[in-house]
């Protein structure tokens, strides 16, 4: 991943990142206790972010958690942090913490400042040959807690998850519970059966993708049917066509699942659409209001 841009936001500063500090008792430091988000910007632009801020505020409520802004004081930190940062792609990582308490207690849960934390970094460029040729992924069982709906900072599991993937030399490890697809270490999955996008349901195992809506809009806007229910290991292994979505990696074709062909192995006409319709849709919002 790129490096970070060099301006970050912490508790009311703009300040570099380098010279951003927070307590060692900080709550997200000791029990993860904290909720991010991840938002790209193209252009300067913001991408979905009230789709986003309406994640972070479902997750803090997840935790029992009050946001510490409105969303017009998320908006001006994340647009000010962007603009300071030299506007153009990038993505924002934005994260709340409970905040730093003097010492160590699992409850009560302490009514102390929130830490407020934001970054930027470059979005990743993607390469010719990963369109061309898609990417490869693996499978694994899922190994999450049990609400993965909440997108929250304690983040091991997925990263173990991912580093298999690494091993592998793939791009992603898919998620398998109980005989379903779930989703992958850190995207959302969509399958293609007999010409029709299949996504799993949302639910507690299952974070909502705000980049999977904008996949299930793509399909819609090309008149490609879309449904949601639930995707068996089988159906996985067999579909035509397999692809993964996030914030910063938009939606990639997987040519490859555990060193077997999906498909011919190469990247779907359908995902060649859906891919085309969403760039069409980031010119058509450039310059707009966010």
């Amino acid at each position: 991943m790129p490096a970070p841009l060099p301006l970050c936001y912490l508790n009311g500063d703009f300040l570099p990142l380098a010279e951003a500090r927070i307590s060692p008792l900080d709550r997200g430091f000791l029990y993860a206790d904290g909720v991010y988000e991840v938002v790209p910007v193209y252009g300067g632009r913001p991408f979905r972010f009230a789709a986003h801020l309406a994640r972070l505020v479902r997750s803090l409520e997840g935790i029992r958690m009050e946001d510490p802004h409105t969303a017009a004081e998320w908006r001006a930190i994340v647009g000010t942090l962007v603009e300071r940062n030299g506007g153009a792609d990038q993505y924002v990582y934005w994260q709340v913490t409970r905040g730093a308490e003097l010492g160590r207690s699992h409850a009560p849960l302490p009514r102390v400042p929130r830490t407020v934390f934001c970054f930027c970094a470059p979005l990743p460029v993607r390469s010719s040959a990963a369109n061309e040729k898609g990417v490869a992924c693996v499978t694994a069982q899922d190994t999450r807690w049990a609400r993965c709906d909440i997108k929250s900072t304690s983040l091991l599991a997925n990263v173990l998850l991912r580093q298999l993937a690494v091993d592998a030399d793939a791009a992603e490890t898919i998620l398998l519970r109980e005989g379903e697809l779930m989703e992958a270490s850190a995207s959302a999955v969509h399958i293609v059966l007999g010409g029709e996008v299949f996504t799993p349901p949302n639910s507690r195992r299952i974070l909502p993708g705000t980049t999977r809506g904008v996949v299930e809009e793509m399909a819609a806007r090309c008149g490609i049917s879309h449904r949601v229910g639930s995707i068996s290991e089988a159906q996985l292994r067999g579909a035509q066509e397999v692809w993964i979505s996030a914030a910063t990696r938009e939606l990639e074709a997987v040519t490859s699942l555990d060193g077997h062909p999906v498909g011919d192995g190469r990247p779907g006409a359908l995902w060649r659409r859906v891919y085309g319709e969403l760039q069409r849709h980031k010119r058509e919002l450039a310059g707009t209001p966010w």
